[in-house]
């Protein structure tokens, strides 16, 4: 289990809200709507209203340094249904790539890929103890857009399962393109942590507040900080 799923929750109550979508970049249609991920009547583009206090934030800064450039929304709330079809969408994927059958599949071999695909996506867990922390509404996966409007080139795709997903998988190269690839994840981290955000330690994409992780992540960097989560699931 990971270490952030014993972290205590005192849900404060605040409101899932709308994020203002004329005010961001977004990734449209959304890659897991798109891939028909059953949200109902729910909107993916929610959060928690002290997230989206601390997003425009974070877009605020960001236009300081770098006039015209924009966060780029990639995915927010995530009902637990939404959770466990990306899951098992996602484990699907890995068994075609691999060319292999499910039906075929050893336990082992079932297993090793389980474990490939919950080091990047979390468990869709129904103990309200251990949400999901897209499911609380304080979770958001986010990139960035330059001022001529393009997707500026991260080093490698959301959602990729592999080691260039870690945020520092290029901290430490020689090439110069892959050097501007750390640059623009410092950049997105930077703005992103100044508002009040943690990033998640294995994606670059992945920034949170309130949940589990994130009093997990504050109470790491500072033992006295209080390491319990203000948000729960959100049904």
């Amino acid at each position: 289990m990971k270490p952030y799923k014993l972290i205590p929750i005192q849900d404060c109550g605040e409101p899932l809200v709308p994020i203002p979508l004329e005010v961001f970049a977004v990734v449209q249609p959304h890659p897991y709507e798109k891939v028909g991920a059953p949200y109902g009547d729910k909107s993916p583009f929610y959060v928690r209203q002290g997230v989206l206090e601390r997003l425009l934030n974070a877009q605020t800064h960001l236009q300081t340094s770098h006039p015209g450039w924009k966060i780029q929304l990639f995915d927010a709330y995530r009902p637990l249904s939404v959770q466990h079809y990306m899951v098992d969408y996602t484990f699907m994927e890995v068994v075609q790539q691999r060319g292999l059958v499910v039906e075929n599949l050893t336990e082992a071999q079932r297993q090793e890929i389980l474990q490939l695909v919950y080091e990047f996506w979390a468990i869709p867990d129904h103990d309200p103890t251990k949400p999901p922390p897209h499911s609380t509404g304080g979770a958001v996966d986010v990139t960035l857009v330059n001022a001529a409007g393009q997707d500026v080139d991260m080093g490698s795709p959301i959602d990729e399962l592999s080691p260039r997903s870690y945020p520092n998988h290029y901290a430490n190269t020689h090439e110069s393109h892959q050097q501007e690839f750390h640059t623009y994840r410092q950049l997105l981290n930077q703005v992103m942590t100044q508002a009040g955000f943690r990033r998640h330690l294995n994606e670059w994409w992945h920034f949170c507040y309130g949940d589990q992780m994130w009093a997990w992540l504050m109470h790491q960097e500072r033992s006295e900080f209080p390491a319990i989560a203000h948000f729960g699931r959100v049904a």
